[in-house]
This record gives structure tokens, sequence and C-alpha cells, in this order.
């Protein structure tokens, strides 16, 4: 029988909130009829204050807020962390700052916190299938409060679960962790910029079964989520992006559900598939077993075989997910059966195209990346490949990632002709050498192999240009390799930073 979600009482926390403001919006405040709806207070410098609901808002005063009103507040909560947020202990209430160019805060929005229970019978059977699980949706949809609750309710099946708490949204504020995470365990963040060590650390130290985590952002984060499923262990996210599709098209977290390469058919498949020779596949098991797209508060899309749908996705289909709602009594209903008949499964005869299968050279348009490196990448893998001038006549097209966003119109244009983009960080030999390794499927390197090889771009541009380069952090026994190599060409080379991200800067003496 399905559980109504029901609102813990909030009069308690919702008092603690407000004691933080100056009395006068305080006062304001406890006036409105529907004060205990509030989602979240705004206060900008300048401009009267706003109380604001789900679909509306309103004035709490028609003085503007002053540079004393935003010091009252400060002084009443936790420090602000380096994510610009901050607290009040015991509670869920999350303040954010917003500061002017010289570091003064100039705004702040105080969002009110709620643990809700029942928010996850929706999918209940979801959460027991031992899946990894990514919960996607807008803003203000209720991510982090149904987060809340499946590490609440996994913890209660006696499931060890560690909560990585980046802002202390999940669990609260303070030492002592919110009665809302049940008998979860909570690992605090420093410093947002470390949530991927702290995601590794909750692995090795602490033994869990189920680890959450909010606000997947980063490569980074990407990549600590994938170690995290490799080991075995269930992984509870939310990512940043309103449905599957969009984490397909994000670069920094298309990893999470796989990744894309592109990869060149034989002429025979391209023909069964009736698509261009060069097309988009993806490149390993997702991270995510299942995607929960929050359409609305009682309302879900749920992927359950994610590695189908990407599929599915990648070769011109629309999946059909399955829809959930729930009803004002509280009953879930199926709006939508999932249609599997639109995720043709791939055959398991089929294997990407090696090297052997490519019959004419592939053909590459550089968009912002030097020609003349690409054709060094070319010589130095030993592939068939040839530069084009022009895009239309390309297979394939390496793109400067800087280029994305102040090029975007001409880049959708090439992308909607089916012409497959590889996106590269910088226009260095490596890069672009690592690119082609997975367009033409010729597998990972070795990291120390890649790391001599980023040391040796490094001195090619020092020598040339005078100019410093810093490279990728590596293990101490890698740097010592690179400080060696450095030598050998009569460069200056430093190691800096602390670990985990110390890396060697190699530079020249005048």
């Amino acid at each position: 029988m399905a559980v109504k979600a029901e609102h813990v009482s909030p009069s308690w926390e919702l008092t603690q909130l407000l004691d933080i403001f100056p009395l006068p919006i305080r006062q304001a405040l406890v006036r409105l009829s529907n004060v205990e709806e509030i989602i979240e207070v705004v206060l900008d410098l300048g401009r009267p204050p706003e109380a604001r609901f789900e679909h509306d808002f309103t004035y709490l005063s028609d003085a503007s807020v002053t540079n004393e009103d935003i010091a009252h507040i400060c002084s009443r909560i936790s420090p602000f962390g380096g994510d610009n947020r901050a607290g009040i202990e015991k509670t869920l209430h999350r303040i954010s700052a917003i500061r002017n160019r010289n570091g003064k805060i100039v705004g702040i929005t105080c969002r009110v916190g709620r643990a809700v229970y029942g928010t996850i019978d929706i999918l209940l059977d979801v959460l027991h299938g031992g899946e990894s699980v990514c919960l996607l949706g807008r803003p203000g949809v209720g991510k982090t409060t149904m987060l809340r609750e499946c590490a609440r309710v996994l913890a209660g099946e006696r499931k060890r679960v560690v909560i990585v708490d980046t802002s202390n949204e999940i669990a609260g504020d303070g030492d002592v962790p919110h009665s809302g995470i049940g008998l979860a365990r909570r690992m605090q963040v420093a410093d947002p910029a470390l949530q991927h060590a702290v995601m590794i650390q909750a692995v090795e130290n602490h033994m869990p079964e189920v680890v959450v985590i909010d606000e997947i952002g980063t490569a980074a984060e990407a990549e600590a989520a994938r170690t995290i499923a490799e080991r075995g262990v269930t992984l509870i996210g939310t990512a940043h992006g309103q449905t599957l599709e969009n984490l397909l098209m994000n670069p920094t977290l298309t990893d999470l559900v796989g990744g894309i390469s592109a990869v060149t058919l034989s002429d025979e498949e391209a023909r069964r598939r009736g698509t261009r020779k060069t097309v988009l596949e993806r490149k390993a098991p997702p991270t995510f077993d299942v995607v929960v797209e929050i359409q609305e508060r009682d309302r879900l899309a749920i992927h359950k075989n994610v590695a189908e749908v990407v599929d599915a996705l990648l070769r011109g289909y629309q999946p059909q997910p399955e829809i959930r709602r729930r009803e004002p009594s509280g009953e879930v209903t199926v709006v939508q059966e999932a249609d599997t008949a639109s995720m043709p499964v791939l055959s398991e005869s089929f294997e990407p195209p090696g090297r052997g299968e490519i019959e004419r050279p592939v053909s590459i348009f550089p968009y912002g990346v030097s020609r003349s490196k690409i054709e060094r990448a070319v010589h130095n893998l030993r592939i068939s490949a040839t530069i084009s001038r022009t895009w239309d006549d390309a297979d394939v097209v390496i793109a400067l990632k800087a280029l994305e966003r102040k090029e975007q119109p001409k880049l959708k244009q090439i992308a909607s002709d089916n012409v497959p983009i590889y996106s590269i960080k910088t226009n260095t030999t490596t890069q672009i050498q690592n690119a082609l390794r997975d367009l033409f499927n010729l597998g990972s390197i070795d990291r120390e192999e890649l790391a001599l090889r980023e040391a040796e771009e490094a001195i090619y541009q020092v020598l040339l240009t005078s100019q410093a380069v810093e490279l990728s952090p590596q293990t101490s026994y890698v740097r010592r390799m690179q400080h060696q190599l450095a030598e050998k060409y009569r460069l200056q080379s430093r190691s800096t930073g602390l670990e985990p991200n110390r890396r060697v800067r190699i530079f020249k003496t005048d």
C-alpha cells in the first residue's frame, strides 16, 4: 500500500530560520498566513526583501535591505564556506551569499530546508533493486529532499550508508547530522573542490554499501563516481541537468551515462544501419544503471536500463521512459509504460570496428586546432587520416573546447549534419592524440607514458616560447621521471602544490 508523503512538523526549524532576520522582516514573515509554505527568503542590497513560494512571491517591506540587515543575518549563522553557503545548526536550511567583485556580501538567499518523509514511495522498487541511481531535475524540484529520504530508507534497512555532504544541505549544519538521514553516516567536505577526494575516502576508509552524493558537477567528481561504481558500491546521486539527454550531451558529465565516441564503420555495417561511416557510439558501461528525471514533485520519468537508452538515443530513436505519478490520495500510478521496442539492443556479436575495418583515410577538420599538430599526432600514432579544408567534407571535427560557447551556433550547425565533434581542452599534440585514440579505438595507454608525453610536449613549448608550463598532477614516482626529462633538455623544473594535486612546473632560466 502506498504511503502518502507527509511533512515533519516544521515549526521548530522554521522558528530557527525566522530568528536570524532583523525584527521588522521577522515580524512581516510571522504575519504571513501561509508562512509554513515558504520556500525561500531573498534579500538584495537596496531592494525590498522578498518571501518566495512555489508559484508566487510577496514583498515583506517597503523599506530596502541595508548593509546592517545583511550583517545582522551573517552574525547569526555559521561562516560561509568556499561555495558561499552557510547554515543554521541542527536544521536543513541553506543560506547562500551573493558577493560583489571585492568580496563584500550584497545579497542573501535563505532556502527553507524540510525533511519530508514518504517522498520515495514512488520509486521504492527501483531503490531496492540494488542498482546505482541518478536523480535529475531543475533547481527546487526536490532532488536533495528525495536524496535525503533515499539515504534514510536504505540505512533503516541496515545497509551501510555514507553521505558525502558537500554543503551540509543533506544532513544539516553542525557536527551532529539532522535526524532526517536516519542511521546513515555523514562525511563533511572542507572545500567543494575536494568533493571527489572525499567520495573516494568514503569508499576506502568506511566500507559503505551505499554512497550518497549531491550535485555531481565536475569531471573529477564524475570520475570518482565511476571509481565507486566499479568497486561494487551502490551510488545514489544527483547531477546537473533535467533529462538524460542533457547528461549525454554534457561533455563534463557524459561519462556518467557511458560517454560518447566516434567510430568508423565498415561499408557493410554502414549500409545495414543506413548511416554515415563515422557514427557516435557509447564507449563504456554507464556509471548509473538507472536515471530518474524528476519532472514535478509527484511525477517521475524512469529510465531503467541506461545503457540501452543511450544506445537508442545515439541511433536516433526517441526512447519512452516509464512515467509514474503520485495521486493526491497518495496512490502511485503508472501513466506511461516504458516502450522497450523503441530501444533496440545491440547485437551481442557486434563489436566496435578496429583499425583493420577502416578502408579509406578518415578526414579530419581542425576547428581552432593546429593543423600541424594534428599531422604530427597522426604520424605518431601511425593511423590513416587526412586533414580536410572544410567541415562538410570531413568525417569528424576536432574543436578547441574554449570555442564551444563562442562558436556555439556554428558547432550546432556542424552537429546537425551528423558530423561528430571531438572537443579538446588545450591545443597540444598530447590532447589531439588522446582524441584520435578514442576515434580509432586504439585503447588507453599507460598513464606513465602519457605523463612523459605531456612533459615532452611542455618541454617543446618552453624551448619554443620560453614560457613556463605546468603539467597535470602525478604521483611522486612519475614526477621524478618528468624532472629527469626536463634536466635532459637543460631546463629547470619544480614540483608545486599539495597532494593529491602536486604537479611539475617546467621553465627556462635566463
